[in-house]
C-alpha cells in the first residue's frame, strides 16, 4: 500500500506547475493534499479511479485539505468535532477495515508566535482526538505538522530556535505524541540521516541550498510498526515549497 501526503501551497497553483504529471506517476493507493486554498467549486480535478474527500475552510482562500483514494472508507469525518478547530478546514479522517486514515494541517504558530497559544490547545485536542480513535483501531496520519521535530530535522537549528516550527513548546508536544504511542516513520528508518527536507523557504534560494526543514510526516500507531515497508521524501519534485512524502505499508 503506497500511501503520499503533499503541502501543495495552493492546489490550482499547483496544477499549472505539474501536479497530475506526480498524482499520475506515483500511483498511490491513498494521495493527500494541505492547503489547498480553495472553495468548493473553484477547480474540478479528473482524477478517474479515486474517490475524493475535500473539506475548505471558511475563510477563502486559506488552508484547506483533500484526501483521493482508490479504497473507498467506511466513513468519514470532516474535523475534530470542536467548534474552535474545525473552521479552517484541517482535518479529514477516513475509516477503513483495518484502521483509521487522517490527513491534518496544523495551524502554523505564525510570525512572533502570534498564535502559539491557540496551537498548544489544537496539539493537546488532536491528541486526544487521535487517541479516542485508537482505542476502536490504529491510525495512520500524514501532512504538514509545522514542526521541526529535532535539530536534525533542520539546517539552521541554533538560529530557529524560538521561531515557529521549532520552539521547545511546539517540540515537546510532538514528543508527547510519540510516547503516547506513535511512530515517526521517516525517522522509524531513517535515525540518523540528515540534509533530508520537506520544506524549503522561498526566500534566500533557499531550496537550492537545500536550507530546509523537515516538517510533513507520516506517523502510526505502534500497532502498525510490523506493515511498514519503506518512508520516502520525495525533494527532486517541484512545485510547491513542499515537497510529497511517502509511506509504504503491507496491506
Amino acid at each position: 500500500m503506497k500511501l503520499i501526503s503533499w503541502n501543495v501551497n495552493g492546489i490550482r497553483a499547483c496544477v499549472q506547475k505539474g501536479f497530475l504529471d506526480f498524482f499520475r506517476e506515483a500511483d498511490a493507493d491513498i494521495f493527500c493534499i494541505q492547503e489547498t486554498k480553495m472553495q468548493e467549486g473553484q477547480l474540478e480535478l479528473e482524477l478517474p479511479g479515486y474517490y475524493q474527500y475535500w473539506n475548505y475552510a471558511v475563510r477563502k482562500g486559506y488552508s484547506g485539505t483533500a484526501i483521493f483514494t482508490k479504497r473507498e472508507p467506511l466513513n468519514v469525518r470532516y474535523g475534530i468535532g470542536i467548534e474552535e478547530h474545525d473552521q479552517e478546514g484541517r482535518v479529514i479522517t477516513l475509516e477503513y477495515d483495518d484502521l483509521y486514515f487522517v490527513t491534518v494541517y496544523t495551524p502554523n504558530s505564525q510570525n512572533e508566535l502570534a498564535r502559539l497559544d491557540y496551537r498548544m490547545r489544537w496539539e493537546t485536542d488532536f491528541l486526544v482526538y487521535l487517541k479516542k480513535l485508537e482505542e476502536k483501531k490504529p491510525v495512520v496520519f500524514c501532512g504538514d505538522l509545522n514542526v521541526a521535530a529535532e535539530e536534525i530535522d533542520l539546517k539552521n537549528p541554533k538560529t530557529n530556535r524560538k521561531n515557529a516550527g521549532f520552539t521547545d513548546e511546539e517540540r515537546d508536544k510532538f514528543r508527547t505524541l510519540k510516547a503516547s504511542g506513535f511512530i515517526d516513520t521517516f525517522r522509524y528508518f531513517y535515525p540518523d540521516q540528515e540534509g533530508v527536507y520537506s520544506w524549503w523557504s522561498y526566500r534566500f534560494s533557499a531550496r537550492k541550498k537545500n536550507a530546509g526543514w523537515r516538517i510533513d510526516y507520516f506517523v502510526v500507531s505502534e500497532a502498525l510498526k510490523g506493515r511498514l515497508k519503506d518512508a520516502k521524501i520525495h525533494t527532486e519534485i517541484l512545485g510547491s515549497d513542499h515537497c510529497p512524502v511517502e509511506l509504504d505499508m503491507q496491506e
